[in-house]
């Protein structure tokens, strides 16, 4: 199940489409492990309630895109993930692509950092980075990674 709550305001201004983005793209995410299954819960949330987190959980005082909370080994939970509207908009805007398919890649991107992929080195983030592409292939989304 794909639970998403939205605590900022300006998210609920281009409902209920944000919804179906976030939970087509963690599905489809899902299903690109596998079917992986489990719980997972989407808190779209503005800047500095991300920078709050950032800070009390990764001592990064700073805002960010998007945060993931692994669950805590409950079966049925997978974890959570959160993301920071105004911190989306911008890089969306300097990527040069549209809000929706930066949502997406973030959703995606989040979720497989709850099924355990990271980027600490360069062959995570390779790794990481082509599942990625799957996946937002899969939704009709372009490579995130294209120059």
């Amino acid at each position: 199940m794909i639970e998403i709550v939205i605590e900022e305001k300006a998210w609920r201004a281009a409902e209920p489409r944000v919804r179906s983005l976030v939970k087509a793209a963690a599905v489809a995410t899902l299903k690109a492990e596998n079917g992986a299954d489990g719980n997972v819960v989407v808190l779209l949330a503005g800047d500095s309630r991300l920078q709050a987190l950032n800070a009390a959980f990764r001592g990064k005082d700073v805002p960010t895109n998007v945060l993931s909370f692994p669950g805590p080994g409950a079966p049925d939970s997978l974890g959570d993930i959160a993301l920071a509207l105004g911190v989306c908009v911008r890089e969306a805007a300097e990527q040069g692509k549209s809000l929706a398919a930066h949502l997406q890649h973030l959703t995606a991107h989040g979720v497989l950092h709850l099924l355990g992929y990271d980027h600490e080195t360069d062959a995570e983030a390779e790794a990481m980075e082509a599942k990625e592409r799957l996946i937002l292939a899969s939704l009709g989304v372009a490579d995130p990674y294209a120059s």
